[in-house]
């Protein structure tokens, strides 16, 4: 990788900056036990925190065109959920809040913060994420120039425009752009696809787990943690 010629970051948030799985899990049991309070004929329906999760899944079926679009996803599971039970619909918009306050509040890597110190101070740095998570309320947003979501550019990983976008965002061309992300389809074959450099964030070491052959460019780079990138810029 040719690391003179990069000149802005752009970052994953989930898996990349903290495990997502145990934030997700916490802001589903957030939002039950609100339920149980708020909306207790919906909280039985439901059984488990992550029964909702499932209707959600549901939903991306119905409407395939918004499969990006997490919030509204949640939401609409959650209003349904509502009218299942017999609870008010209105409910949803706050029940959904509860949630997103529990999915903003993460535990970082314990490489994370150093890592982010270190790539403000070299370069500018944009979140792309196919998430939810708002960097200005994890508290990180002073490290980044800005930040592109799926659900509110319309568009998620791995599709290139994305990728192109966040280099618009800091007036750098694609070609001088390196993106970070634990996800070899959506974040490394989607970078490398819309012209960028890729560092694929390997935190386990795995073996290449696409059936078509990893590409051999040298644009791609493995680490296995955010200090190894750190040390490679």
């Amino acid at each position: 990788m040719p690391y003179s010629t990069i000149q802005a970051i752009t970052l994953d948030l989930d898996d990349t900056l903290w495990p997502v799985w145990p934030t997700i899990k916490k802001a589903e049991a957030a939002l039950h036990d609100w339920l149980k309070t708020h909306a207790p004929n919906t909280a039985a329906l439901l059984e488990t925190p992550e029964t909702m999760r499932g209707r959600r899944e549901t939903l991306i079926a119905e409407f395939p065109h918004l499969a990006h679009d997490y919030n509204f996803l949640r939401t609409e599971a959650i209003r349904r959920s509502l009218i299942n039970g017999g609870d008010d619909p209105v409910l949803a918009v706050v029940a959904y809040e509860v949630f997103s306050e529990a999915r903003n509040s993460v535990e970082l890597y314990d490489d994370a913060l150093p890592a982010l110190q270190y790539l403000a101070a070299k370069y500018p740095i944009i979140a792309i994420s196919n998430g939810t998570a708002d960097i200005q309320r994890v508290g990180l947003a002073k490290y980044f120039k800005g930040a592109i979501s799926a659900h509110e550019f319309g568009i998620a990983k791995p599709d290139t425009r994305i990728f192109k976008a966040a280099a618009v965002a800091v007036g750098v061309s694609v070609a001088n752009v390196l993106h970070v992300g634990d996800d070899s389809a959506l974040d490394a074959v989607g970078a490398l696809q819309s012209g960028m450099h890729a560092a694929w964030l390997n935190r386990e070491g795995k073996d290449w787990p696409h059936d078509q052959p990893e590409p051999h460019h040298q644009s791609l780079r493995h680490v296995k943690s955010l200090a190894e990138l750190c040390e490679l810029l």
